[in-house]
């Protein structure tokens, strides 16, 4: 088959971000399908409104539209409304396309699908990697209640149209239900742990010097986007009660870029905080190598019930790096590190609950090493990429069979 693939935020491996879509279209390609890939050129870097490139066997089309998280509401829309336009225009044109697969956030990529669907009867499947817009009226971005009709008709106009929705955790497939969607038109297919990039290896003391990182310290992680969801200021109130109970041996690095990045280091400055570490934003092969040196990781959201049914890369990544992981969040992230003891819940109403778990980890080795190996051992026999991404061209090669897509991916209770 030829597949169109619309993602916005598309990544190689060489880009900081996350790169399912990469590894998903690799394996279309591996079994012998073709994927046109269809985004954008964030970076405003590109001489042409539009290119298309070979990268590595996916034939992608770059539309020159410049977005980042620290882009102001009105920037965002017009970001979102250009690709909209764009994609849609450039899909209707591609010859030959036999599947449609649009993967959110934003939910205004479903409308290309759709019309693309509309004007060469040509099926689509949906990938919902957020619940928008769900997500956006919870966090209070979104509080017109005509804006909250109109969005709410499109989600499920979006789906209705879909021949099959993929899912990214439990809780996105039972709010994709909840729409009136019937649960065989929707398959869970969580982020991938990618345990050939992320692995337990002896630390690299040239990275650790390059980086002020001492490998002397208990050094906990969060890596990923610094977003308003994130809800990192709980990790710098965290920080803030470390060093209120004199925990100089307890250091908190931060890797990545977003909104909120400026003012948790205006907080670290007024409340000096010397146990913090901002270190950047950086390609894969350079997060593996940090979360390596690190003793666990931290992956946060903010207390909102829709934010419980996410999907992090950044926890996937900490099983694959064997680490770990202490959330915040209680949805089923909260249910797999305790079924599985690869990690611990903490109150995300209480930084000091974090503090007080980051003092038992560093003051308990032998736990650690255990939890650590659940995480590993976890990565490896459930969630690899490996897995998933057989499991997902199952789902689409179901199509080329002509035959009914069923919900072939559910979460593991065993590993």
């Amino acid at each position: 088959m030829k597949i169109l693939y619309i993602h916005q935020y598309f990544n190689t491996p060489s880009e900081p971000g996350g790169t399912r879509s990469f590894w998903f279209a690799k394996e279309l390609i591996a079994r012998g399908h073709e994927v046109v890939m269809l985004t954008s050129a964030r970076k405003n870097q590109q001489e042409k409104f539009i290119q298309r490139k070979a990268v590595q066997g996916i034939t992608v089309i770059y539309v020159n539209n410049p977005y980042n998280n620290n882009m102001g509401v009105f920037s965002r829309l017009w970001s979102f409304f250009k690709f909209m336009m764009v994609s849609t225009w450039l899909g209707v044109q591609e010859k030959n396309v036999d599947l449609v697969y649009a993967t959110s956030t934003p939910l205004s990529v479903g409308i290309p699908a759709m019309f693309i669907k509309w004007i060469n009867q040509t099926r689509y499947i949906f990938e919902v990697r957020d619940l928008w817009p769900e997500v956006p009226i919870q966090m209070k971005a979104i509080k017109n209640k005509l804006v909250i009709w109109v969005l709410r008709r499109f989600e499920k106009q979006i789906y209705r149209s879909a021949e099959h929705i993929v899912a990214l955790s439990p809780g996105m497939r039972d709010g994709v239900i909840q729409t009136g969607i019937s649960p065989d038109k929707v398959s869970m297919i969580p982020n991938m742990a990618k345990i050939d990039k992320f692995y337990s290896r002896a630390k690299n003391a040239e990275v650790a010097m390059a980086h002020s990182i001492d490998i002397h310290q208990f050094n906990a992680v969060h890596f990923g986007t610094m977003g308003t969801a994130n809800g990192l200021k709980y990790i710098i109130d965290a920080a803030t009660h470390l060093k209120q109970k004199g925990a100089d041996h307890i250091s908190l690095l931060f890797m990545g870029k977003g909104k909120t990045e400026a003012e948790l280091k205006q907080l670290c400055e007024q409340r000096e905080l010397h146990n913090v570490t901002f270190l950047g934003r950086y390609p894969m092969d350079t997060v593996s190598e940090i979360v390596n040196l690190c003793d666990c990781s931290i992956v946060t959201f903010a207390d909102i019930p829709i934010l419980y049914t996410n999907s992090p890369n950044k926890f996937f990544d900490s099983l694959s790096a064997g680490k770990p992981i202490l959330v915040n969040s209680a949805g089923w992230t909260k249910d797999i590190v305790e079924q599985f003891a690869c990690g611990a819940f903490v109150n995300p109403q209480s930084p000091e609950a974090l503090a007080d778990m980051l003092l038992q980890m560093a003051a308990r080795p032998e736990e650690l090493e255990v939890m650590g190996r659940n995480s590993r051992r976890l990565a490896v026999e459930v969630y690899d990429k490996s897995i998933l991404c057989k499991k997902f061209v199952e789902v689409i090669e179901a199509f080329d069979a002509s035959q009914p897509v069923r919900s072939t991916v559910e979460l593991a209770t065993h590993p």
